[in-house]
């Protein structure tokens, strides 16, 4: 609680400050509210994540853990009051490496780094390793931040713009980059309106249980300075959303039952330093605990308690795709192989829990969150509050990380019935805990199959079967049940086939989208299936991979005529790395026994965009006449770099250089509706509609001054010069009429990839593109501890046309470290996970050293041939590592993560 005091004076950076918080506050939260640096990110409080690290005499600390007095007649340095040459050139290198992608961690990166170099200027990596241990990403993998502290004692020169027509290919580095790293960023929990009030929820702190509320107004007429209280009876509007309209049916704020551990109920607000401090285990409920179930495999039995009247077995849905005769071909194979895989809840451990803010202006609910989709969030909430959707406006904050889990709603709803109840502008921030408590998980799965082969190593048939825990409402189970069928094949040819799936209701946390949408799940029992029945074929575990993996002109089991097929291209690529590392394996386990080295493969593949269903994107670009191009893009970029990939993209299509573009958006109130970023969609989708649009532009301005196609266009201030051939047109824009949106040249244009619906056996056009993608790694094993160490990773993914490679490198490298954490660490248990402290995932030391090989097989559907890339790339890591565990141990994981006494068992039992 901020208590007025005499007050303390803190040396920031040089300069006093006076400052009245209590002297055992955290020295986090003095800097942010009461000081505004707001580089100082606050991602656990618990000194686990290191967000907020700042320097206090040049060392590096924990602003969370630091109370306020310790601070007292010490230097403070945050990032935006740092004036260092050092770290100007830091700032450079981390820009021209590419090392800052959502860049919730930068600043704390940054700082860490700092001190390093500020006494060791050309640090070893293993010293840059050391120095960041202590600050978590989660989305970049990390080599690209170490290669840039690395590299900062030689300053980064500028990176020189591509020239017209030449943006499409060259490592450009991120045009929203600048904010990233000088600490100006707006994330959701930095945008404070004055006089707001703090939000808080009441959660259920059962897994099943009904409530009754005894008397809030005088709970709340005891506490000055609590404005209100709302529950679901304050939602005018329809209080159940989900992704899928249809099957809406989680409420905003529960009523009556509790149907997950962690469910909003109430929803207080008041004044944040009455609010902020206040225990909310004397707010007027009571409990009732019910039964429950947890697992998918007790949440599909008959006698399960039902969380939905309309939904038999707590099935949400079912998903199925079936060729040819797939009994009958495995009878007749001459080799099959059978096997059952468990895979856990996993956590998005983004680094910035979900934040936001709202406000009105005029008739009109404006929200400023963290989200992946700005338009779902808009039509959604809306009709939670019983708004038409036109008065509800959507402007993203820079997401600190989502992975899938920032595409349903959180805070969006909340924040908008306290601004129309109260009148007043609101925040919320979720703490850790409250993260981890009430946002969606990876599903976790319960898979087995069945694989045949013939007596040359050819795949004949399979047969596949998945139940995936939904948890306790419908969010993304649909979608998770449908595409896993259509991928439980992985990228080859099988000719008879059949798999089903379901997405089962359970009281655990909902499962959501999460990076791959249960391809990686279905890809670890595949995978490693593939391993063995390579080998019950007498081929090597590549070669076998390359002799059935799909081509041009292939059928999928969908029965959709492939083109653009690059999985074979990824494989070979792999195979003088797979030569190697073999060979150095085996002279390796011939000299030590207790530490033995394996080598695994595996493969990918991923439909980009929905599964047999529109996921149109519009794109609007427009000239105005000052001489700048304006580019309307609303797609939300997380850290993948959507905002300077589809620039590109748009900036060749119309034929001018990447400055002179000014992006606008993403806010749905300025944007087109460029979908969700999700399914790996951007890059293809919208970047289509932004190759369309440019050219469309372009046309257009052809048409004006009657040029042909191989004109070039040129911008400068007031004026746009077309030239072809000897002839020249400068046309001076201020004499141009403009347009509604003041443009004097405009084209919108829309793209939305040619699907088609699925019949009841699966068969149709699910997507327009895939990608993919192959895996090799190498670990060694410790036999008796049961300890993995990753020792390198090399991964070629085909991308059609390689649109900027220095981020498809980023993309590539955090793939892969969420797919080392799968594979090996990362375990959600509800009920008990709730930091991450106990929730772990890979730090900068997990890390191996990853060749990326970047693969270009053109799609005909692709902006200029390209695909999409960063859900492809975490699927095949996980089952690429516990294949080269098995190859060191001889035991095969058969549930997930790969913990040490899980594989201490299975070397047992191997034995």
């Amino acid at each position: 609680m901020n208590i007025q005091q005499p007050g303390l004076t803190l040396d920031i950076a040089g300069t006093p400050h006076r400052v009245k918080s209590n002297p055992g506050r955290r020295l986090s939260e003095v800097l942010r509210d009461e000081l505004g640096l707001t580089s100082v990110k606050v991602g656990c409080d618990a000194g686990d994540c290191g967000a907020c690290t700042v320097l206090i005499d040049g060392a590096q600390h924990c602003a969370c853990l630091t109370p306020l007095a310790q601070a007292q007649g010490r230097r403070v340095e945050t990032l935006e009051r740092t004036d260092d040459d050092m770290l100007r050139s830091l700032q450079a290198a981390f820009l021209a490496h590419g090392a800052a992608q959502c860049g919730i961690c930068t600043p704390g990166m940054l700082m860490a780094a700092l001190q390093l170099l500020r006494t060791t200027p050309q640090p070893t990596r293993q010293e840059a390793e050391d120095a960041l241990g202590g600050v978590l990403c989660r989305c970049t993998g990390y080599s690209k931040i170490l290669d840039a502290v690395c590299d900062a004692h030689t300053p980064a020169p500028p990176a020189p713009v591509p020239e017209a027509g030449q943006s499409v290919g060259a490592p450009v580095p991120r045009l929203d980059g600048g904010p990233k790293v000088d600490g100006s960023e707006r994330f959701g929990a930095d945008r404070r309106p004055p006089g707001a009030r703090l939000l808080r929820v009441l959660r259920a702190p059962h897994f099943h249980a009904a409530f009754a509320f005894g008397d809030i107004d005088a709970w709340r007429a005891a506490r000055p300075g609590i404005d209100a209280v709302f529950t679901a009876s304050d939602i005018t509007g329809e209080n159940r959303f989900s992704v899928i309209p249809p099957l809406a049916d989680q409420p905003a704020l529960a009523s009556g039952t509790a149907r997950f551990l962690g469910e909003a109920v109430a929803l207080i607000v008041g004044d944040p330093d009455i609010l902020e401090p206040l225990d909310l285990d004397t707010f007027p409920v009571t409990w009732t605990p019910l039964e429950h179930t947890l697992t998918q495999e007790t949440g599909g039995r008959p006698e399960a308690p039902q969380l939905h009247v309309d939904r038999p077995e707590n099935t949400l849905i079912r998903g199925r795709v079936t060729t040819g005769n797939p009994d009958t071909a495995l009878a007749a194979a001459a080799h099959t192989v059978t096997g059952t895989v468990e895979t856990a809840y996993v956590e998005h451990a983004y680094i910035e829990p979900e934040a936001g803010a709202a406000w009105m202006e005029g008739d009109t609910l404006v929200i400023e969150a963290c989200t992946q989709a700005p338009m779902m969030d808009r039509d959604d909430t809306a009709k939670v509050l019983g708004l038409p959707p036109d008065k509800v406006r959507i402007i993203p904050a820079a997401a600190g990380g989502g992975f899938g889990s920032k595409l349903d709603l959180s805070i969006q709803p909340l924040l908008g019935l306290a601004v129309l109840k109260t009148s007043k502008p609101c925040y919320i921030a979720y703490s850790r805990m409250e993260s981890m408590l009430s946002t969606t998980k990876r599903h976790p799965g319960t898979m087995t199959a069945s694989i045949g082969a013939d007596e040359t190593g050819r795949i004949t048939a399979m047969t596949f079967h998945g139940d995936f825990n939904t948890g306790a409402y419908s969010s993304w189970g649909p979608t998770v049940a449908t595409r896993v069928p259509v991928h439980a094949s992985g990228p080859y040819l099988t000719p008879h086939y059949r798999a089903t799936s379901r997405a089962i209701h359970t009281n655990g946390p909902v499962s959501g989208a999460f990076r791959g949408f249960g391809v990686p799940q279905a890809a670890i029992c595949q995978e490693t299936l593939y391993d063995e029945l390579a080998e019950a074929c007498g081929l090597d575990r590549l070669a076998f991979r390359r002799l059935n993996a799909l081509r041009d002109g292939d059928a999928t089991p969908c029965g959709q005529v492939l083109q653009g097929v690059g999985i074979a291209e990824c494989l070979a690529a792999l195979q003088p790395h797979w030569d190697r590392a073999l060979a150095e394996a085996v002279a390796h386990n011939a000299t030590a026994p207790e530490v033995r080295r394996g080598v695994g493969v595996a493969s990918c593949w991923y439909g980009c965009g929905n599964t047999a269903l529109p996921n149109p994107s519009t794109i609007r670009i427009g000239i105005t006449p000052a001489g700048r191009v304006s580019l309307h893009q609303g797609a939300t970029d997380i850290g993948q770099g959507a905002n300077t990939v589809i620039t590109q993209i748009a900036a060749d299509a119309l034929g001018l250089p990447l400055d002179a573009f000014d992006l606008i958006g993403p806010d749905t109130a300025l944007t087109p509706d460029c979908g969700k970023t999700s399914a790996s969609r951007q890059t293809y989708i919208t970047g289509k509609a932004a190759e369309t649009a440019g050219r469309a532009l372009r046309a257009a301005i052809l048409r004006h001054t009657n040029l042909g196609d191989g004109a070039r266009v040129a911008l400068s201030p007031d004026t746009l010069t077309v030239a072809e051939n000897g002839t020249r047109r400068d046309i001076a824009l201020s004499t141009l009429a403009t347009d509604v949106n003041g443009y004097v040249f405009a084209a919108q244009e829309s793209y939305d990839p040619p699907t088609t619906a699925l019949d009841a056996d699966g068969q149709g056009t699910p997507y327009a593109v895939y990608g993919y993608g192959a895996q090799m790694a190498e670990v060694e094993v410790d036999m008796a501890l049961g300890t993995t160490r990753v020792l390198h990773i090399a991964a070629a993914h085909d991308l059609g046309r390689v649109i900027n490679p220095m981020l498809a490198e980023g993309q590539i490298e955090g793939g892969i470290a969420q797919g080392l954490g799968l594979a090996l660490m990362e375990e959600f248990v509800p009920g008990r996970t709730e930091n991450l402290h106990d929730y772990l995932i890979p730090t900068v030391g997990d890390m191996p050293p990853i060749t990326s090989i970047l693969i270009e097989k053109p799609d005909p559907e692709g902006p200029m041939g390209a695909k999409g890339l960063g859900e492809h790339v975490l699927i095949p890591t996980a089952p690429a590592i516990l294949n080269a565990i098995r190859h060191a141990s001889g035991a095969k994981i058969t549930r997930l993560p790969a913990l040490p006494h899980r594989l201490r068992r299975a070397i047992r039992e191997a034995q």
